[in-house]
């Protein structure tokens, strides 16, 4: 087998209707300029080819019977791994024909990984209205992921939803739920099972000695005592005393308005935000094409761009790359067990 760092990753497809193909094939153009680890794309050629000559991208595309063919491969054309199931998308039409190739991407891709065949697993965009359609079972792209990372007879990992960029990294607590229904939600034992993990990996893939938490509060200035709710007093602030007994470096809560300017983002490693929108709003201001979401808590290296699949753009040749190849580089320095920059 390929050292640790020298496995190529698997990139998934996404949806072939929506912008993934043809900033896949962006970013393999990309590749010297970003010092990209080789990435074999599960997918179509034919496929492939059409949306190259659609959107105007000049890149060769080359079929391989296999993922340790990548790197003879990956100087002159795009490795694409072969998909069985058809593809037979249109730019920006989305279509639930096509599930049965966007599910056998991920399962493939997931496969290599946990086998050790591939260093991790890179996933283009799904549209998850479009796979509902077809009867997809699971909530969510993630979720999937973690059903296929369970052991036979176990209940799959608790992944952790984590967006990075060199300057900031962010967390939610609690995910795509409703905010009426975030304090219900947000619980000392959730907080807890994703701080525990979100710990744990930025030591073992990320390679922080002692990560620094620093926990957001739910309310306005983290609640005034009391004044304005008491979900930092009875739970925020217990999950962050519970932490530090398990030699977790954690702090909080913190106010959240005063959490991500520039000062206060060199005083922690990640930050825990309590509801979905109170981590996205600062890191897609701050590096809208460059954040890459991480999941953390999988047996494998998964990396995606922080954005969908912009079915209103596909095809026309102007989808920035620039997430994918962040999130392209960023697998390829886990999986290879390097450190990322200043900390996540």
């Amino acid at each position: 087998m390929a050292s640790r760092e020298h496995r190529p990753l698997a990139l998934t497809l996404g949806d072939p209707a929506g912008i993934g193909p043809e900033i896949a094939l962006a970013a393999w153009r990309a590749r010297a300029a970003h010092g990209l680890a080789p990435f074999a794309l599960l997918g179509d050629v034919d496929h492939l080819d059409r949306v190259a000559g659609a959107a105007g991208i000049d890149v060769p595309v080359r079929s391989v019977a296999s993922i340790e063919a990548v790197p003879a491969v990956f100087d002159e054309a795009l490795p694409v791994l072969q998909l069985e199931a058809g593809v037979c998308a249109e730019p920006g039409r989305p279509d639930p024909a096509n599930a049965p190739a966007i599910l056998e991407s991920i399962e493939r891709a997931v496969a290599l990984a946990r086998s050790g065949r591939a260093g991790g697993v890179v996933t283009c965009p799904i549209a998850k209205s479009v796979l509902y359609e077809a009867g997809f079972a699971h909530p969510g792209h993630t979720e999937f992921l973690a059903a296929l990372a369970a052991e036979p007879g176990e209940p799959p990992p608790l992944s952790v939803m984590m967006l990075w960029s060199e300057g900031l990294a962010v967390v939610p607590v609690t995910v795509h739920i409703a905010l009426a229904e975030v304090p219900g939600a947000l619980t000392r034992e959730r907080i807890l099972a994703v701080a525990r993990v979100v710990a744990r990996d930025l030591r073992e893939r990320f390679g922080i000695a002692a990560p620094r938490l620093a926990l957001a509060g739910l309310n306005p200035h983290s609640g005034e005592g009391g004044a304005m709710g008491r979900e930092e007093i009875d739970t925020i602030a217990p999950a962050i005393a519970a932490l530090r007994a398990d030699g977790i470096d954690a702090s909080g809560p913190h106010p959240a308005d005063t959490l991500f300017h520039a000062r206060a983002r060199t005083t922690y490693d990640v930050a825990l935000a309590m509801y979905h929108d109170q981590a996205l709003v600062p890191i897609k201001t701050l590096a809208f094409d460059e954040a890459v979401n991480v999941t953390l808590g999988l047996p494998f290296v998964r990396t995606s761009p922080d954005h969908g699949t912009a079915f209103d753009i596909a095809g026309r040749g102007i989808a920035r790359p620039d997430s994918l190849v962040a999130a392209i580089r960023l697998a390829g320095r886990l999986a290879g067990a390097a450190a990322p920059g200043r900390g996540p």
